[in-house]
């Protein structure tokens, strides 16, 4: 199954200097059956994208709580077996876990914002929280981040992009 999971310039490090991101279970999102009764479309390329902007939306997330990291949102996809993870739609839609780390070998694609997107996805990460809530403004902010497409980098490429960072 194609999993998006969320990470950071941070996370990126990681799998680069190790081979693998995370310890324990992960949450990432997947095209599963909350997700596709959510968006109503058959379209598989349409409803993996959906999930992909889920995991951005997480990335915003994780960026909050990391201040070191570049103000940027960064989604891993990866190929896993359907053992290696278990639907969560309980949790949310699309939502999935991942069970024990994501080895470098299974990430076929890196998503990530370019550095123009750095502003408005700063602002993003700080308000997130409020937008969850349901603060407009702070939506705004995050609708403004989400506007900036994520660039797509082969797996093969990901060491020399942290290199650049």
């Amino acid at each position: 199954m194609r999993v998006y999971l969320p990470s950071t310039t941070t996370g990126l490090r990681e799998l680069v200097d190790t081979g693998a991101v995370g310890k324990a279970a992960m949450t990432a999102f997947a095209v599963t059956p909350g997700l596709r009764e959510w968006y109503v479309d058959d379209d598989l390329e349409e409803l993996e994208y959906a999930a992909m902007m889920e995991a951005s939306r997480a990335s915003l997330r994780l960026l909050d709580g990391e201040p070191a990291a570049a103000r940027r949102r960064v989604v891993l996809a990866a190929e896993l077996a359907d053992g290696a993870l278990a639907v969560r739609d309980d949790l949310d839609r699309g939502v999935v876990q991942i069970v024990g780390a994501l080895p470098l070998a299974h990430v076929v694609a890196l998503h990530v914002d370019s550095a123009d997107a750095e502003t408005a996805v700063a602002e993003a990460a700080q308000l997130i929280a409020a937008a969850d809530l349901g603060d407009p403004a702070a939506q705004d902010a995050v609708d403004d981040a989400e506007g900036f497409e994520l660039c797509w980098y082969a797996s093969q490429e990901i060491a020399a992009f942290v290199d650049l960072l």
